[in-house]
């Protein structure tokens, strides 16, 4: 039986790749590289990705359509190369080479004003001079696109050494990205928890990130799948909890921290955040009215010996900073602007610290027994 090259090539054009129903020659996925010795035929196809979900189908399929149309004494099994236009993503432990410092800002419940105070944190250490990323992790109420006033924002593709990267948006100095951009903002999320960390696994490894100094992630509230997702994808270098003052909210913060602290987690907390501390009066800036009881974040943080970074205070201000796209800490000379600048610096001083003292944290391997 002769075999030559257009046999081939003819018994490729029957293949058609699931993705787009055009046949794999027609697409240009057959390299010019066909190889025949004997009854042996080797060659190569080219996919746009290396984790393109039809591979194994398509090289299944090819090898098929030789055997079937060239014939069937062919040894082509095993034969077909896979390559990719674009280059892989990098191994767990080698994403993000370029960022410093992963920081975690997670709450033991939600209405606790987590995503303030991530929101006002990046900006404020934007305001210090500083390489600020955000990722708003929380798949089922995303929030920081509004926050930062890029709700209509619609992050694009473009080539980075050879892989197609999502730009971030960017605004007050600090790269955003959220699942927000890529659903309609009037619909639920209705994700089980695989699709929701796949998702989170895109926007962090398959995003242009760059070079920063600090990789904010605004968790959801609680524990959840989420937070293993990250904790097993990344080396986080410290996590943040936010809390308010009352006993309910403090319940919840202790499990919190004690998920970050576990043995399997072990991921160092570089302290708390008390929001909501007290109600104070624009007009009247000395003034406070503790609303939700006084200093429990306080309290909580000398009994588990962590450090309290801060003591955020209600002012209107903030709420309508949030709703407007304008965080607070943008004018550190305002009450919360300058309580978001303080907190800041205080999370710059225990990174530090932590960096100085600690070993890197490293990734988390969780056993599925």
């Amino acid at each position: 039986m002769a075999i030559y090259p257009k046999l081939i090539m003819d018994a490729l054009a029957k293949v058609r790749y699931p993705g787009t129903g055009k046949d794999l020659v027609e697409m240009g996925m057959v390299e010019d590289n066909i190889r025949i010795d004997g009854n042996k035929v080797s060659f190569s196809l080219l996919f746009e990705k290396p984790n393109d979900p039809f591979i194994k189908s398509v090289v299944k399929a090819a090898e098929t359509a030789i055997l079937t149309y060239v014939g069937e004494d062919v040894d082509i099994k095993g034969n077909i190369e896979v390559l990719a236009r674009q280059a892989a993503r990098p191994e767990p432990d080698k994403l993000l080479p370029q960022v410093k410092n992963i920081i975690a800002v997670s709450s033991g419940k939600g209405g606790v004003g987590k995503s303030t105070v991530a929101a006002n944190l990046a900006v404020a250490l934007a305001g210090l001079g500083y390489k600020v990323g955000l990722l708003d992790a929380d798949i089922f109420g995303p929030s920081q696109p509004k926050m930062f006033n890029v709700e209509d924002a619609r992050p694009y593709m473009e080539e980075v050494d050879g892989r197609d990267l999502i730009q971030p948006a960017e605004n007050y100095g600090v790269k955003l990205l959220s699942i927000g951009f890529f659903v309609n903002k009037e619909d639920a999320v209705l994700w089980r928890g695989a699709m929701a960390s796949n998702a989170l696994k895109q926007l962090i490894g398959d995003a242009n990130w760059g070079d920063l100094d600090y990789f904010l992630i605004d968790l959801p509230p609680g524990t959840s799948d989420i937070h293993l997702t990250m904790v097993q994808t990344l080396a986080i270098t410290g996590a943040i909890v936010v809390s308010t003052p009352q006993e309910v909210a403090l319940a919840d913060a202790r499990k919190g921290i004690s998920m970050f602290t576990g043995e399997k987690i072990n991921v160092p907390v570089l302290g708390l955040v008390e929001n909501m501390a007290w109600f104070t009066p624009a007009e009247l800036p000395e003034n406070k009215y503790y609303l939700f009881g006084k200093e429990g974040a306080k309290r909580l943080a000398e009994e588990l010996n962590v450090p309290l970074l801060g003591q955020i205070p209600i002012v209107q201000s903030i709420c309508e900073g949030g709703d407007n796209g304008t965080p607070v800490a943008l004018n550190p000379d305002t009450i919360t602007g300058a309580a978001f600048r303080n907190l800041a610096e205080n999370v710059i001083e225990q990174i530090n610290y932590r960096n100085a003292n600690m070993a890197p944290t490293q990734r988390v391997h969780v056993s599925k027994t």
